[in-house]
């Protein structure tokens, strides 16, 4: 019988959409209370906060730019005088600026790190502090198989992501003695809006590429991050890849 995680708080950054809207309600269905954060999806964040409240939890709504160290402190703030606790830290938030590097802007490069990778240090030191205290705490960052293959356009995306992997296992050493946990995990291409947005020829090409013959959806990222959290007790410093089989 799978663990519940009944009374837990969980603070998901980027949540208002995509793999970070599912990995909330995953973790809200098996009982955790949920931070819905967001920057952009205003909309699509106070809907899931309602999804998640039908289940039986709470959901708390912060709008916080997780790029920004002092807004990350503030949300970290008002989420232990709602719930008290922090257990679960789950980094997703991520955008992408395309180019190839020739015509990448200073800019464009900018952003992504800033958001990708900032963020990650951002909020997982301003959790820490208090999991130590607490000596329990479960941290997974969703990375990405471009940080493992590289990806045309994306070297702004993939060194933010192989960054990640790199933080996650300097972290896990660090903390993994006090009872907390740091994994990372790599999806490969998954039925997001970021992906719909590809032009069809495209994305019939990625297909190719991909051994099972297609997409990943969100809810199976979900379930992954679901496990580590919840059955994950012996797990830490990982990378686990979700990709039906992709390797650029």
């Amino acid at each position: 019988m799978a663990k519940r995680l009944d009374g837990e708080t969980a603070i998901v950054t980027g949540a208002g959409r995509g793999i970070g809207r599912a990995i909330a309600k995953e973790l809200a269905a098996t009982g955790a209370n949920i931070v819905v954060n967001y920057n952009v999806s205003d909309e699509g964040a106070r809907t899931l906060a309602k999804e998640i409240e039908e289940l039986g939890v709470k959901a708390l709504v912060v709008k916080a730019d997780v790029a920004d160290y002092d807004q990350v402190g503030e949300m970290v703030k008002e989420t232990l005088e709602t719930f008290g606790q922090i257990d679960i830290l789950v980094n997703n938030a991520g955008i992408t600026r395309d180019k190839t590097l020739k015509n990448m802007t200073r800019q464009q490069w900018d952003e992504v790190i800033h958001v990708n990778l900032g963020s990650v240090f951002n909020c997982t030191r301003h959790v820490i502090p208090h999991m130590l205290s607490r000596k329990s705490g479960r941290i997974v960052n969703i990375s990405s198989f471009v940080a493992q293959g590289g990806n045309i356009g994306q070297a702004n995306y993939a060194a933010t992501k192989a960054g990640i992997i790199g933080f996650t296992k300097s972290v896990a050493l660090e903390v993994s003695r006090h009872g907390i946990t740091v994994n990372a995990i790599c999806p490969g291409f998954t039925e997001t809006d970021m992906l719909w947005e590809v032009p069809e020829n495209i994305r019939q090409r990625i297909l190719e590429k991909i051994p099972m013959g297609r997409f990943g959806t969100t809810e199976e990222i979900a379930i992954l991050v679901r496990y580590i959290i919840a059955e994950g007790d012996y797990m830490t410093a990982q990378t686990i890849s979700i990709s039906g089989g992709v390797y650029i």
